[in-house]
């Protein structure tokens, strides 16, 4: 099975506050459209503030929308030359 893993790196310019904040819109985004328990079970992602990076695993309906709402309101917040996106499939265990 593969599982689609999204990972976002920052530019150091850019704050921790920005990033936690899309972050935050988008999960409550997923919770409007799945449900909060849904969202819970199925939004897995991770944001590293040391590193500035970011990782959203969309094998899911709910972990896919939380990655087109990320992507959508970072880019808006940031632009779109202040971070990459690398789409990382692996082998699941």
């Amino acid at each position: 099975m593969t599982v689609d893993l999204y990972r976002y790196q920052f530019d150091e310019t850019v704050s921790t506050e920005d990033v936690e904040s899309a972050l935050l819109l988008a999960v409550w985004g997923c919770e409007a459209l799945h449900g909060e328990t849904q969202t819970r079970l199925d939004a897995a992602h991770y944001f590293d503030p040391a590193t500035l990076a970011c990782v959203v695993d969309a094998r899911t309906p709910v972990g896919r929308d939380l990655n087109r709402l990320f992507v959508g309101f970072i880019s808006r917040e940031i632009g779109m030359d202040a971070f990459t996106i690398e789409r990382v499939p692996q082998e699941a265990a």
